[in-house]
């Protein structure tokens, strides 16, 4: 038998049940049983040497987790969109944090609070005597130089109401005593109140009518479409008294709320 012809089955005889010799096929030493062959044979399908049908799952998980992956990276992709959106929302049109710089508004407000501004209050009601409230600094130099944009203060007079002072530093609206509760006893009011009113001097040396023109000297009526405005801290504070009332346009909103520190938490 020649080299080729090793692994061809040789038949044998076994006995039948007739008597007669029944051909058997027996593998010669060393061939490889039948279906076990290198791909010719019916047990060489996809997955007998791991490169088969096992891929093909693993393959497809893969692409699974891929999937999963970039959709869930889409997904915090919009969901920080949408916050950053609303957060912008939020403070151009209704509550806007600020950080109180100084100690004009002591005892109320003290250097270092952090409070909420209600910007959508003046666009539902009227400016009510006793807000605290936020406003552009205005064309002062000073202030701007000083890096302050902003400034908080309490509305004491409303437009077209004459405030002066009245004896005892005490403050008056239209001649009648304003009831100041929110300060401390000790607190002197009007202290100090300018002579000068119903003008201020300028940062050049000249005097600029502020007040209405029909004002008594040393008081102050207050124009169409402006506030007077002081800070809780009578004796330390640059305020109406001494740049004139306010444009009710400037006004940012009102103070309502303080959220820092949080021993000092609560409503204004």
């Amino acid at each position: 038998m020649t080299e080729a012809d090793t692994n061809i089955p040789v038949a044998v005889g076994t006995p039948s049940a007739s008597g007669t010799d029944a051909p058997a096929l027996v593998t010669p030493p060393g061939a490889a049983p039948p279906g076990a062959g290198n791909g010719t044979g019916g047990g060489d399908g996809p997955g007998d040497d791991g490169q088969g049908s096992g891929s093909e799952p693993t393959s497809r998980r893969d692409r699974s987790a891929k999937r999963g992956t970039k959709r869930a990276v889409m997904e915090w992709a919009v969901l920080i969109v949408v916050a950053i959106v609303i957060a912008i929302v939020i403070k151009t049109f209704l509550f806007q944090a600020f950080y109180i710089p100084s100690a004009s508004m002591e005892p109320t407000l003290m250097i270092g609070d952090r409070v909420l501004v209600n910007k959508l209050s003046y666009d539902l009601h009227d400016i009510h005597r006793g807000d605290i409230v936020v406003f552009a600094a205005g064309p002062n130099p000073e202030w701007h130089r000083a890096g302050i944009d902003d400034l908080v203060k309490r509305v004491v007079a409303l437009p077209g109401e004459t405030v002066s002072e009245c004896g005892n530093q005490q403050i008056c609206i239209d001649g009648k005593l304003l009831d100041e509760k929110y300060l401390p006893k000790s607190v002197e009011p009007a202290s100090p109140w300018p002579s000068t009113l119903p003008s201020i001097t300028a940062a050049d040396g000249k005097s600029v009518l502020v007040c209405d023109k029909s004002s008594a000297e040393g008081t102050c009526k207050v124009p169409p479409g402006k506030v007077f405005v002081m800070g809780d801290n009578r004796g330390n504070s640059q305020d109406a008294r001494a740049n004139g009332p306010v444009k009710e346009s400037s006004i940012v909103g009102r103070v309502f709320v303080r959220i820092w520190p949080p021993n000092r938490l609560g409503f204004l």
